[in-house]
């Protein structure tokens, strides 16, 4: 039994092969590859030639759209370098648009070309892509129904560096968060608050934009005056201190207009409002009514106008009346009335003394 087992547990001996069969094996060989030499040569060629053409045309893109990128930063540096530069480009701003615009056109741009020459090498091999265009598509769409808040966000941040609607160093609002721009990204916007504090903002929840920063601002500042002042001496005091704010640095660069006095906004029994305003560079608005309501009220002291509003006015001081610390006259002063009678304790009849 055990001889049987090691025999059985042993391999067969190969076969032997003969020198007739190895030479036909090898003369079939040599035949097929003959008959196909000429499909594997222009198959590989081709395959070749499409890499070779992916490949450049993929690096005269890029180089095309960094060039792009690079005269788009020294246009913005041009610009920041003349009288108006700091006002009208943010070259922070710029840079992180620009690179983010060409990084979503090289994605692009790769994804395409090579996306084709997958393709193309795949049909040189005779692969029927309609299978795998149609899984393709399906993937997407399983892809794009559970990423898409990914892709929304994605899409928003792209629509909004092309569309330029914000940027580093503007004022926005955002409606779930306002606040400074920091940095610009294709999925989220960071925002610093008025604390301090930093919000990180989805693109694709921002349904409205309040840019703050683009085109110009408005300073108004209203001016509660009694009702007895002469409304021309006010018009006075108030032009000659706007005259004086818009000749002053730094203050003539902030303000892009004349300070305009538009008139009475309240007349009221005692007080009434004289508003002003004034057209500013974007997000200068705060720091020019500051400035402006400063020296209105230095100007208003020295003409002697005065300004009302909030707390009353105290009353001035009258004379003490004399008899505020008098006490009321009392029933039990006199001794005959009813009131002193009846407080008075009664005598004992003599007969009740003993």
């Amino acid at each position: 039994m055990l001889r049987s087992a090691l025999q059985a547990a042993d391999p067969a001996p190969p076969p032997k092969v003969s020198f007739d069969e190895a030479a036909r094996h090898a003369d079939e060989a040599a035949g097929w590859v003959e008959q196909n030499w000429s499909t594997w040569l222009s198959t590989g060629l081709r395959i070749v030639l499409i890499l070779a053409v992916a490949i450049v045309l993929r690096h005269l893109v890029r180089r095309a759209l960094f060039k792009l990128i690079e005269r788009m930063n020294r246009s913005a540096q041009a610009v920041q370098g003349s009288a108006l530069g700091g006002l009208l480009v943010n070259a922070e701003r710029r840079r992180q648009r620009s690179e983010a615009i060409g990084s979503v056109l090289r994605s692009v741009a790769s994804f395409l070309i090579l996306g084709t020459a997958g393709l193309m090498i795949l049909g040189a091999f005779s692969v029927n892509l309609a299978p795998l265009l149609a899984s393709a598509g399906v993937a997407g769409v399983a892809i794009g129904f559970g990423a898409r808040n990914l892709v929304t966000d994605f899409l928003s941040g792209v629509f909004m560096i092309l569309e330029d609607q914000y940027g580093v160093g503007d004022s926005v609002d955002a409606g779930v968060a306002s606040g400074e721009v920091i940095e610009v990204g294709l999925r989220v916007t960071k925002l610093r608050g008025d604390d301090g504090e930093i919000w990180y903002v989805r693109n694709g929840e921002i349904k409205r934009i309040g840019n703050l920063s683009q085109g110009w601002s408005t300073a108004t500042v209203d001016v509660t005056v009694r009702p007895t002042e002469d409304l021309d001496k006010v018009r006075e005091v108030i032009s000659e201190a706007g005259d004086a704010l818009s000749k002053a640095e730094p203050w003539n660069e902030a303000l892009w207009g004349p300070v305009e006095i538009l008139g009475l906004t309240e007349v009221l029994l005692d007080s009434m409002t004289v508003r002003i305003s004034a057209r500013t560079m974007p997000g200068k608005s705060l720091s020019v009514e500051r400035e402006l309501r400063w020296r209105v009220k230095r100007a208003f002291d020295e003409a002697g106008i005065r300004i009302v509003g909030g707390l009353p006015a105290l009353v001035e001081d009258s004379p003490a009346d004399p008899t505020a610390t008098m006490a009321a006259p009392s029933a039990f002063a006199s001794t005959t009335s009813p009131q002193s009678v009846a407080a008075t304790p009664l005598t004992p009849p003599p007969n009740l003394t003993k």
